[in-house]
């Protein structure tokens, strides 16, 4: 486990039994889950005394830069739920194709928009706007802090801006934007596409593949990775020779490829134009370094990208209370519920250390109480570092 205190803020990373990724894990919050699995904390809504609106946090950056990890982060950190905003993710099928988020990769972590749009169906972004709008507001109802993340920024854009700005009147909004310099990036997604193959990208397509169509323009069929598979797939049914196809395949993939990169460029420029319009205030987290650390990505990721972007987020909620002793008797309330929790019925964690965070030293007292010890205090946070029992 490796625990950062960033600044005020406790952030708590452990590597997933699963996919074998560092995680941001909030503990309290999973020592204090039900057998159900879900959180017992109240609900709550993430309005401040500074702004009435509800709040939304969108994750924005070019494809292969980590957008839906860094969102899945915020997700599982502050309690949200990710609404997807890739125009091709949002139909079924082609799951490695698009890079779709696996179920494991989720983390239980609640996504919208991923899937359920038939594959020949015409989606726009109005559709988006108004599926989207209709996903935030439900996260809303339940307390929950949506987070929009995707690389489809005219979808972004059309939702933010599109019918009057309504959505600007409804939310504040707090943009991230995932960056990784180009070459760097370029290098990645060439290597992203090999990986795919193995994963089974051709045999993906294969399955779309229908000999009769030949229009790429309508559907799932615009994602890239399918119309440059087509002379390859045309050719699987005849007597051309194994070579012959073998270079077909190659060329397909070099293609596949090159138009990945291609499509890098255009998703920064639109990042960049959307970053001069009025209230888009967007905050740039540098992913480079993430890139290039091989063996020790995540140590990378949390120290360079999960934590600046918590704090940012932090800060833009204000800690949904603003108040100093609505704080201290949340905080306490937190820690008094952790006590009721018998030793039999907490979860066993061998030989692992639990992280509990809380804003007082009343907090931190009731939770010395439970059976938690080694209380250190950093600034107005006090963490609370000890062994399950």
């Amino acid at each position: 486990m490796y625990i950062y205190i960033y600044t005020n803020t406790l952030v708590c990373l452990q590597r997933s039994p699963v996919t074998g990724r560092l995680q941001v894990q909030l503990l309290s919050r999973e020592l204090l889950s039900s057998s159900s699995g879900q959180y017992r904390f109240p609900m709550r809504s993430f309005k401040t005394r500074s702004s009435p609106k509800d709040k939304v946090v969108l994750v924005m950056g070019a494809t292969g830069t980590g957008k839906s990890r860094l969102a899945i982060d915020l997700a599982a950190y502050f309690g949200g739920e990710i609404v997807n905003s890739d125009k091709m993710q949002v139909y079924d099928g082609l799951d490695v194709v698009t890079n779709k988020v696996t179920d494991e990769e989720r983390a239980g972590i609640p996504h919208h928009l991923i899937g359920g749009i038939p594959p020949d169906a015409e989606f726009t972004a109005s559709d988006f706007r108004r599926e989207a709008i209709r996903a935030v507001e439900s996260i809303v109802r339940r307390g929950r802090l949506p987070i929009i993340a995707g690389g489809s920024n005219s979808y972004i854009e059309e939702m933010i801006e599109g019918a009057g700005r309504e959505f600007w009147r409804r939310y504040e909004c707090c943009f991230l934007w995932v960056d990784v310099q180009l070459p760097v990036l370029h290098a990645f997604v060439a290597e992203r596409v090999d990986c795919m193959v193995e994963r089974g990208l051709v045999e993906e397509v294969r399955g779309l593949f229908d000999p009769d169509i030949v229009d790429y323009s309508r559907g799932i069929r615009r994602a890239i990775g399918v119309p440059e598979m087509d002379r390859y797939l045309r050719a699987e049914g005849t007597e051309t020779d194994e070579v012959a196809k073998a270079r077909l395949l190659e060329a397909a993939l070099d293609e596949i490829k090159a138009n990945t990169c291609k499509l890098t460029c255009c998703q920064l420029q639109k990042i960049h134009r959307l970053s001069t319009l009025s209230g888009w205030n967007v905050n740039k987290v540098d992913a480079t370094e993430v890139f290039r650390k091989k063996g020790k990505e995540d140590e990378a990721w949390a120290a360079q990208v999960a934590c600046p972007s918590i704090e940012i987020v932090a800060k833009f909620l204000q800690q949904t209370i603003t108040e100093e002793d609505q704080v201290a008797e949340a905080a306490a309330q937190e820690a008094e519920q952790f006590a009721l929790v018998t030793k039999e019925n907490r979860p066993r964690l061998m030989n692992e250390t639990v992280v509990l965070a809380a804003t007082t030293t009343k907090a931190a007292a009731a939770l010395v109480t439970a059976g938690v010890d080694m209380v250190k205090v950093a600034s107005t946070t006090v963490a609370v570092v000890g062994t399950t029992v």
